[in-house]
């Protein structure tokens, strides 16, 4: 899959941005990022980019919840979403995987393994969990 934009989905301002600046830098793709499920559905809809990196714990809306509504889109529908997050238990990323996911991302990532990470994860769409085994 050719990656070329990517929203970032997350509550947390640093992350958003050390997020943004290793897509940006390290991976060359067009990065936006949004705070909340809610403007994710919006940017989504509107931006259709190549690939989403969803939090799974937010205010109001979480990943699962942002993710549901995104499947429901036929806009957004067939975007693929990567859980960026800190549960990683397997039971866990079974769940984000059944609910659509196609990969997970665990929390603390290192931003200059991030882009790759995502690469990975897409190749081996719909299973996989990017980056809690070794390659």
């Amino acid at each position: 899959m050719n990656v070329e934009s990517v929203l970032v989905v997350d509550d947390e301002p640093d992350i958003r941005a050390i997020a943004s600046i290793s897509l940006g830098k390290v991976g060359r793709w067009q990065v936006t990022a949004v705070a909340d499920g809610y403007a994710a559905l919006e940017e989504a809809a509107a931006q259709q980019p190549s690939v989403i990196l969803l939090d799974m714990m937010m205010p109001g809306m979480d990943g699962l919840q942002t993710l549901q509504r995104l499947r429901e889109d036929p806009r957004t529908s067939g975007i693929p979403v990567l859980f960026a997050t800190a549960k990683v238990r397997q039971s866990e990323i079974d769940r984000y995987l059944g609910a659509g996911a196609c990969g997970v991302i665990p929390k603390p990532f290192d931003p200059m393994l991030l882009p790759g990470q995502i690469l990975r994860a897409l190749q081996h769409e719909p299973a996989g969990t990017e980056g809690t085994q070794p390659p």
